[in-house]
């Protein structure tokens, strides 16, 4: 399939041994039980190496199947409120966004401007803003709030914490678990022994015989 009538033969080395007929090229390749491959068209005259085309092909699918492997998706999730917004669904529409965060994925938070709403958009400014600190543990501000026409956009991003299991809370429960009996022992060794601390019925008695 190589049409032009010479080229700068490479061997399968990647040693160059200069400007070949096409031809004699092709008997090389041939002679070594390889293939001719043409591998820069546009220079002068093209370059064509001498190759296993089928271990090539073969090594690039490999290479751009790992490189598939580790290339890292992101999803962008969009939330939308409205100045307005109610309490309850306030704490719901934050629940989605820690969620969302959690599971690596970046957020876009939008505030809808509806008739004249558009005159205050300092009240949308604000709720962005106290969106992304009630959900700073998880989450940090990529775009900060910006208008988009009747809309007000921030975009936030998973920290490198998000979505991660913590695995010391069972270790901080037994360490409290331990200092409270520790405290607890030593809150006995500190109490005085039952035989030192007077008996009622022993008092009783030394009343009895004080009267008598």
């Amino acid at each position: 399939m190589i049409r032009v009538p010479r080229v700068r033969l490479i061997d399968e080395d990647g040693e160059q041994l200069g400007i070949k007929a096409t031809d004699e090229a092709l008997k090389y390749a041939f002679s070594k039980s390889l293939d001719l491959v043409e591998v820069a068209a546009q220079a002068d005259p093209p370059v064509a190496r001498v190759m296993d085309y089928g271990k090539y092909r073969y090594e690039q699918e490999q290479k751009a199947k790992l490189a598939r492997k580790h290339q890292i998706q992101i999803q962008v999730k969009e939330i939308k409120l409205r100045p307005k917004i109610g309490n309850h669904d306030y704490e719901t529409k934050k629940g989605h966004v820690v969620r969302f965060l959690n599971q690596r994925a970046k957020v876009k938070v939008t505030i809808m401007f509806r008739g004249r709403e558009n005159l205050h958009p300092e009240r949308g400014r604000d709720l962005l803003l106290r969106m992304a600190e009630d959900v700073k543990d998880v989450g940090v501000i990529e775009s900060p709030p910006l208008l988009d026409g009747r809309n007000m956009v921030m975009v936030l991003g998973p920290t490198k914490t998000a979505g991660v299991v913590r695995t010391d809370a069972k270790g901080e429960d037994s360490e409290r678990s331990e200092e409270a009996v520790q405290a607890e022992r030593s809150g006995e060794a500190d109490a005085p022994a039952r035989d030192a601390e007077p008996q009622p019925r022993e008092e009783v008695v030394e009343a009895e015989a004080g009267l008598s």
